[in-house]
This record gives structure tokens, sequence and C-alpha cells, in this order.
């Protein structure tokens, strides 16, 4: 497991824990600031979230606003919705996926750490 199957370095340990939790927090502000968009009704209906999934901005076109049917606009806002949570979703996976595999595991392959 350690070169020479010793006891691992703690200093070491903790500097290798603090660089990737500084990653993790630079990651994380990063997805918070990214927008991505989710569209409905080929356009229609158009949603902005942020890399963190928060949505910030809903845009819908005059076209889709019917009085008489109001269903299918709220069709067209969720599924717009849901195309930019989607995204954002693929985009904390690509950006975090990485630094969680860093981790090496439940604890970052240290004993007693649960995460």
């Amino acid at each position: 497991m350690f070169p020479g199957g010793g006891q691992p370095n703690m200093q070491q340990l903790l500097k290798q824990a603090q660089k990737m939790q500084e990653e993790l927090a630079r990651a994380q502000q990063e997805l918070a600031e990214a927008k991505v968009n989710g569209t409905a009704g080929g356009g229609l209906v158009e949603a902005t979230v942020t890399g963190a999934g928060e949505l910030v901005a809903l845009t819908i076109a005059p076209a889709a606003v019917d009085p008489e049917d109001t269903e299918t606009l709220a069709d067209l806002v969720l599924a717009a919705v849901r195309d930019a949570t989607a995204t954002a979703q693929k985009m904390q996976s690509d950006r975090l996926g990485p630094l969680a595999q860093g981790l090496g595991g439940p604890g970052g392959g240290i004993p007693g750490l649960p995460f």
C-alpha cells in the first residue's frame, strides 16, 4: 500500500489532503459561477442554471403563451429546466469526478475517514 510497506508520512498526507480540499473548493466556485442553458419547444422556452444547479433565468417566447393551454407551457418550462439541470450535472461530474477519484475511494484511502 505504501512504499516499503511502512506507515504513511502524516505530514505528507495532510499536505495532500489540503491540496485536494483547495482544488475542490476552487472547482465548486467555478461551478457556482458557470452558467448553462437548456431549451424546450424548439427554443420557445430557455432556462439558465449555474453549474451548481441553481435556476437563475427563465425566458419564455410570446409564441409559447396560450392562455387556453397553460399545461403545455408548464411542460415546456419543466423540460427546459430539466435540460439545463442535466447539462449542469454533467458539468459537475466532469469537473468534480477527477477530484473524487483522486481521493482514492471512501476515506480518500485514509482509514477512519467515511467520505
